[in-house]
């Protein structure tokens, strides 16, 4: 299956990429963060202080499979008072 995980940008991240979302082969979470970042440097550096949900759970490991259908949500700090 080609093109099968869709990542969601928000806000930065959104910004940074020109996208609001787009479709990617299924692979860990960093590979396919580098594949996105490759030829993008200011998503690149936004993406260093993203934390990201893979459908609606937060994930820290970065060599975690994510599987075909699945949801990456890059999500920038936020700043709140």
């Amino acid at each position: 299956m080609a093109m099968d995980i869709e990542i969601r940008y928000f806000a930065a991240a959104r910004a940074a990429a020109g996208v609001s979302s787009e479709r990617v082969n299924p692979a860990s979470l960093s590979t396919i963060l580098t594949q996105v970042t490759a030829n993008n440097p200011a998503l690149a550096h936004v993406i260093e202080q993203c934390s990201f949900l893979v459908d609606s759970v937060a994930v820290n490991d970065m060599d975690m499979p994510i599987k075909a259908g699945s949801f990456i949500d890059v999500l920038p700090r936020f700043a709140g008072g």
